[in-house]
């Protein structure tokens, strides 16, 4: 490591904190986070296994789930077990290669996320409102070049927040990072020199995926809303608004956590730092979690086909 002026130094690794102001209940944070952990990779493990299996779900809703499933798995993985081994071992070192790149899976499955949910927006839109084309429209080939499109957009997005802080800003005040991971803000903080670029440019990143992906996912709802109002009986209304409700909890789901994440961590000062700690890890487990149970319960081809699965699983015992 070298100094510069007893205040600046060039850092090879920084060493992650947890949770900072309860290091004294990591043990026990470990237990629910651990548990959570379980559960989002076994649901999305789940999903993609059901849909893998029954040919019926071979369909664009369905592959958009499974893209969602492998994307979630990403994103609790790139951070709990790290998170885990700062519990159970205090193991918060991590070098500043590693911590950047933990910086771009991130931020970059973040925003593919976001670019699958426009992309199911899409789906239930023809489906909806243009059902004789669906079929033809969204073809199996669509399909994949919308996930790449997701794909390319988070790489295209989120890979010079990295680069910009390698090549712009190699000095630090410090290599105690005051979060369970190395989130972009929580980095820049501990940057000297002129980091006004970066945050332009992150603020930038988040006004595209937040802000514009919601709108154009609320107005393809609207017009779907129009669609379903001019259908002939109450009964089709409520069918087919039914096939839209698991994609809008999801929407919410993942949405809402981000959005507050964001507002505290930029606005927020008087938040205490384990809340916003807290915020920051939940908005990247709760997705995972509940997206599967979400789309198990709500979707009947999903829960017959995961019922099959567990009667088979039950007559072999």
């Amino acid at each position: 490591m070298l100094t510069f002026h007893n205040v600046c130094s060039v850092l090879s690794s920084f060493r992650l904190m947890g949770i900072p102001g309860l290091e004294s209940l990591h043990i026990w944070l470990s237990i629910p986070f651990g548990s959570m952990y379980l559960v989002a990779v076994v649901g999305n493990v789940t999903i993609l296994a059901a849909v893998s299996i029954e040919r019926s779900l071979h369909q664009p809703m369905y592959f958009f789930l499974c893209m969602l499933a492998v994307i979630d798995l990403v994103l609790s993985t790139s951070t709990m077990p790290k998170l885990l081994g700062i519990f159970w071992f205090g193991a918060g070192d991590i070098g500043l290669d590693a911590c950047l790149g933990q910086m771009f899976l991130i931020h970059c499955f973040a925003t593919v996320e976001s670019g699958i949910f426009l992309a199911m927006a899409f789906d239930r839109y023809v489906a909806i409102c243009n059902p004789l084309h669906h079929t033809t429209v969204l073809t199996h080939a669509v399909v994949g070049r919308l996930g790449l499109a997701a794909l390319l957009r988070g790489v295209l997005y989120i890979g010079p927040l990295p680069l910009m802080i390698r090549m712009r800003l190699p000095l630090y005040k410090s290599h105690i990072i005051s979060h369970s991971y190395c989130e972009h803000m929580a980095v820049i903080t501990l940057t000297c020199g002129d980091s006004r670029v970066n945050n332009v440019y992150g603020l930038s990143i988040g006004f595209l995926v937040l802000v514009l992906d919601s709108m154009a996912i609320a107005i393809s709802y609207v017009m779907i809303f129009r669609a379903v109002m001019g259908m002939a009986t109450p009964e089709a209304r409520v069918k087919t608004l039914g096939t839209c409700s698991s994609h809008v909890c999801a929407i919410l789901i993942f949405y809402v956590p981000i959005a507050v994440s964001s507002l505290i961590h930029r606005f927020g000062h008087h938040v205490p730092p384990p809340i916003h700690t807290l915020l920051a890890n939940f908005y990247l487990l709760v997705p995972p979690i509940l997206n599967p149970i979400v789309y198990a319960v709500r979707t009947k081809q999903i829960r017959k086909r995961l019922l099959q699965i567990l009667k088979i699983q039950a007559k072999i015992r």
